[in-house]
């Protein structure tokens, strides 16, 4: 079992970076219950179908009402052996309800709560709507997705939502019940996903300061404006990356493509870069993607053929590393990181909202009869 086994951990659910926060979690051990509330879910991955909400995996799942008394009184009660509760609701909608940190923690003051929001929990946008792409564009981050001229291109929302959100959220929470061993007492953990795509650009306002980055997207190093760290199109119309950022690999790349002899060999001259773009647009067309595969993948080009999601699936170098496992018959990226002795895994598939209420509550405590009248009361579902 992961090394999180032994903590119990309460989710508010919500949407985005909450489930992935959650999935993490529980990918590491720990016992993660999720706690729905009545009425229709919100955008999820699964199309309806539970089994493909795949952020969902590795949790049971507990209908809670919280605008009701009673259900609050039931989620105090488990707080009070939870070691961990997160939610990712707008500030102060948890404290209207009755169950913010000082309720919260005055009931267990060893709790570490976790908050999850997007431009903070103070401040002036603090109270704003916004999703993934408002917050890496307030960040700084999304105006440095994108080709020179273009408008910038949203990076899916693994930015705000996944890595500067969920993850940054876990790994707080994480840090936070470390410090509790040493203090014994539990405090507030306050994620914004703004502060973490904000971290994630750290490098480049370095960078940019010192004038090596340019604020102009598609002209640097690393954002498709070096010829040398970019995808080409193959005589297939498929794609491969190349990151032949190293002089040694550079040369390398010219070599593979035939451009040795080329005048192209003063490899940081941004003079001469959109010609060298157009001699390996014109040399990466003369071969489909797998046979550049066969001639440079594990090669000192650094290079890889861009995949899909399901060729990523099968291709031999995750099958062989077990990137992607298979869950009650659903391919899915696998827990990660891995560890030496206590392994991560995936706990269960995803569960159907409030599938498993009855379950939980006699597992945390709760009488058979008392079950039986918080049903009655609707206080849970």
């Amino acid at each position: 079992m992961g090394p999180l086994q032994g903590f119990r951990i309460l989710e508010i659910s919500g949407i985005g970076p909450g489930p992935y926060c959650a999935m993490v979690l529980s990918d590491m051990g720990a016992e993660v219950v999720r706690i729905v509330r009545p009425g229709p879910g919100g955008f999820g991955s699964g199309a309806g179908r539970p089994e493909f909400d795949l952020l969902s995996r590795g949790r049971r799942s507990l209908g809670i009402d919280l605008k009701r008394k009673e259900g609050v009184a039931v989620l105090l009660r488990l707080v009070e052996s939870a070691d961990a509760l997160f939610e990712g609701f707008r500030p102060g909608v948890m404290e209207r309800l009755g169950i913010g940190p000082d309720v919260c923690c005055a009931r267990n003051p060893r709790l570490v709560y976790g908050r999850m929001t997007g431009f903070g929990q103070d401040g002036p946008l603090a109270h704003a709507a916004g999703h993934d792409i408002n917050y890496i564009a307030l960040a700084g981050a999304l105006a440095h997705f994108g080709r020179a001229g273009q408008p910038p291109t949203p990076p899916l929302n693994l930015i705000g939502d996944f890595g500067g959100g969920g993850l940054l959220l876990a790994f707080g929470m994480v840090c936070a019940l470390l410090e509790r061993e040493r203090s014994g007492e539990g405090q507030v953990v306050d994620a914004a996903m703004v502060d973490g795509a904000a971290a994630l650009m750290t490098i480049f306002h370095g960078a940019q300061q010192s004038g090596f980055w340019s604020d102009a997207p598609g002209t640097n190093l690393l954002d498709g404006g070096a010829p040398f760290y970019d995808a080409y199109e193959t005589a297939d119309g498929k794609y491969v990356s190349i990151g032949s950022i190293e002089p040694q690999f550079y040369a390398k790349l010219l070599e593979a493509t035939g451009l040795a002899s080329e005048d192209v060999s003063a490899q940081l001259d941004r003079a001469q870069w959109p010609r060298v773009r157009e001699k390996l647009r014109a040399a990466f067309r003369t071969r489909t993607r797998d046979e550049w595969s066969a001639l440079l993948e594990g090669s000192d080009v650094c290079f890889a053929p861009v995949l899909t999601m399901a060729e990523a699936r099968a291709h031999p170098a995750n099958r062989a590393r077990g990137v992607f496992v298979e869950v009650a018959g659903v391919a899915q990226p696998g827990p990660a990181p891995r560890f030496s002795r206590t392994r991560a895994e995936v706990q269960r598939p995803p569960a159907a909202p409030a599938a498993d209420t009855d379950a939980v509550l006699a597992d945390w405590g709760f009488r058979r009869d008392e079950i039986a009248r918080l049903r009655d009361e609707k206080a849970v579902f």
